[in-house]
């Protein structure tokens, strides 16, 4: 990125600061150092002194900029988007770990990295909370454990926090952050893909569970409220898509479709009469402010064992491994194409603070938050502006008969920091005594109904089975001008099945007691899609069916610049595809699971 770019760069509000030159001129880049300078590895901190430059000036605008009517309506959005599906793996987890994660541990932990990555994050965008993959990491190193002594665990976890917190630093010290600048659609949708079959998992196990414990009355039941909690919310974010009634309460339904949903299938749950009768299992909760077991916040991690201390440090790298890939992507996907982001990034700087929230979180017995690749970008989506505007087709059959069709545009950001601040003190709120008795009110069945539809929504809108359609659609009803009709299908079929190979060893692998090697898989799609991949598809092959997640040269500036690419291609010869749909429908809006950019 040159200084040009640097100093050019303006926010869509009008208190955005106009970055001189002398506080632009040393970008931070690698390209035409000589020697020693060139390796990023002799150069530390480095990564992490550009990105606070970058992005200090412009913290007074993140501030000044909130006084808008979407960053309320965003936080009440991402509130819910937030604690909900936190609240439905922290019933898995609490339940596979021997009630050693309950409620308030998720509820801290959420709003900790909420507190601490909205003040002093350099990407604010970026919603860090509970995943269902550290979820999956917990209960796997439970399983591990208790073969040997389970009194350890909660040291043992601490510890593993430790270690992570040691490997996060190390990475953003030595500016490791860089490489998730080649990160392309081909992993991401790999990930997402893996994401949403492991929650629609979840969502299933949820319901077992409920007709193991309650019995088949409670079962069915249950089953009635997730399947119909999954479509009131997938309903009312389509209608929030579509073109019917007028565009602001379009933009309601999809701002508060989790808040009507929510509201509506907890009271019908408590209906009097047959319905309450059934005694459908409710969130276990526990006192306002206090840990789920009988112990202090601080866990007495020094009490381990010094060899249970170094057998916790392959399994705090493996977290590393995990969030390193989890958390970047997910800043990527908040800050992808199809926003029109102004302010710079800071990949490097936030990636230490992920490290001292990991620490923090790992001697209070808290499970570790990191990036949420659902909510992140659905987190820029509602602070987005969108004009839905009016395409006209003209026809052969003359004047009159023309196609009109709506295409959405996204016209600008509302960059601020002030909703997630907002969002983290509102969950430091629900873990008072009053609120606690709101969600012990709340049925288990809702949270599988919210795994559904993050599950779902990660499913959909992915590029493999978007692939898969066109695959199966009869080609003369294909549009002449579709890229991918360039591609040989055996071509596009080996892409999508090497993507699909991925998703099921990851899935398999993560059905297993070696769960916890599932990073190591995930972090192999990069270099599988860097170095091998380009041996067995063209050039022109892979810029129809791939794309770079993050073309944004103010994000990409955090990174080092944009990557090589490869033949002197250009970055607009990339994603094909993904342009022709843009160009015929717009951009999609964002829904809770969707990593769709």
């Amino acid at each position: 990125m040159s200084d040009r770019d640097n100093a050019n760069l303006e926010s869509n509000g009008s208190h955005e600061p106009q970055l001189t030159r002398e506080k632009t001129t040393k970008s931070y880049t690698y390209e035409n150092l000589k020697g020693w300078r060139g390796l990023r590895i002799l150069r530390p901190c480095r990564g992490m002194y550009h990105d606070v430059r970058r992005r200090l000036p412009y913290y007074p605008s993140d501030i000044t900029d909130a006084f808008t009517y979407r960053t309320a309506a965003s936080t009440i959005r991402m509130y819910f988007v937030n604690l909900l599906p936190a609240l439905a793996y922290t019933l898995d987890m609490n339940r596979r770990t021997g009630f050693f994660y309950g409620v308030n541990e998720s509820l801290f932990a959420s709003a900790l990295a909420a507190m601490v990555f909205s003040i002093l994050g350099a990407q604010p965008l970026t919603i860090v909370g509970i995943t269902g993959l550290i979820s999956l990491f917990n209960y796997t190193i439970y399983d591990i454990i208790a073969i040997y002594d389970v009194s350890i665990y909660p040291r043992f976890m601490a510890w593993t926090g430790i270690w992570g917190a040691i490997f996060h630093w190390l990475m953003a010290i030595f500016n490791a952050c860089d490489y998730m600048r080649y990160v392309t659609d081909f992993s991401s949708e790999s990930f997402g893909m893996y994401v949403g079959i492991i929650y629609m998992i979840k969502g299933v196990e949820e319901l077992v569970n409920e007709f193991s414990i309650e019995g088949a009355t409670s079962g069915y039941l249950s089953c009635l409220i997730a399947i119909l909690y999954f479509g009131s919310v997938y309903g009312l974010e389509k209608l929030g898509q579509s073109t019917v009634w007028k565009a602001w309460f379009r933009g309601i339904l999809a701002d508060y479709a989790y808040v009507f949903t929510t509201l509506f299938w907890v009271g019908f749950s408590h209906i009097p009469g047959q319905l309450k009768d059934a005694h459908i299992s409710k969130v276990p909760v526990s006192d306002a402010f206090r840990p789920t077991q009988p112990r202090s916040w601080l866990l007495d991690f020094w009490n381990l064992e010094v060899k249970w201390v170094f057998v916790a440090m392959p399994f705090g790298f493996l977290v590393m491994l995990l969030f390193y890939y989890d958390h970047n992507v997910s800043s990527i996907t908040a800050q992808a194409r199809q926003f029109p982001l102004k302010k710079p990034g800071g990949f490097h700087w936030d990636f230490f603070l992920l490290g001292c929230t990991t620490f923090v979180s790992g001697i209070l017995g808290l499970p570790l938050p990191n990036g949420l690749v659902p909510q992140a970008p659905v987190h820029t989506d509602s602070l987005t502006n969108y004009e839905t505007k009016l395409k006209v087709i003209a026809t052969a059959e003359g004047e009159g008969t023309d196609i009109r069709r709506p295409v959405v545009e996204a016209t600008a950001v509302v960059e601020q920091r002030v909703s997630h601040f907002l969002m983290g003190l509102a969950l430091i709120g629900t873990m008072t005594g009053p609120l606690l008795v709101v969600l012990h009110t709340m049925p288990a069945a809702v949270f599988a109904g919210v795994f559904f539809v993050v599950g779902w929504g990660s499913i959909e809108s992915n590029g493999i089975v978007q692939k898969l359609v066109f695959l199966s659609s009869e080609e003369r009803f294909l549009q002449r001008d579709e890229p991918l009709l360039t591609v040989r299908r055996r071509k596009i079929w080996a892409y999508i099945g090497l993507q699909a190979l991925g998703v099921a060893a990851t899935v398999a692998i993560s059905q297993t007691i070696a769960a916890v090697g599932f990073p190591v898989l995930i972090i192999l799609l990069i270099p599988l899609r860097t170095y091998l991949m380009p041996r067995w598809f063209s050039l022109h092959e892979l810029q129809v069916v791939d794309d770079l997640t993050c073309t944004n040269k103010a994000v990409l500036a955090s990174l080092g610049g944009a990557p090589t690419l490869p033949e002197q291609s250009r970055e607009e010869d990339w994603g094909l595809e993904r342009r022709r749909s843009e160009q015929r429908f717009g951009v999609r809006r964002q829904r809770a699971g969707s990593i769709k950019r």
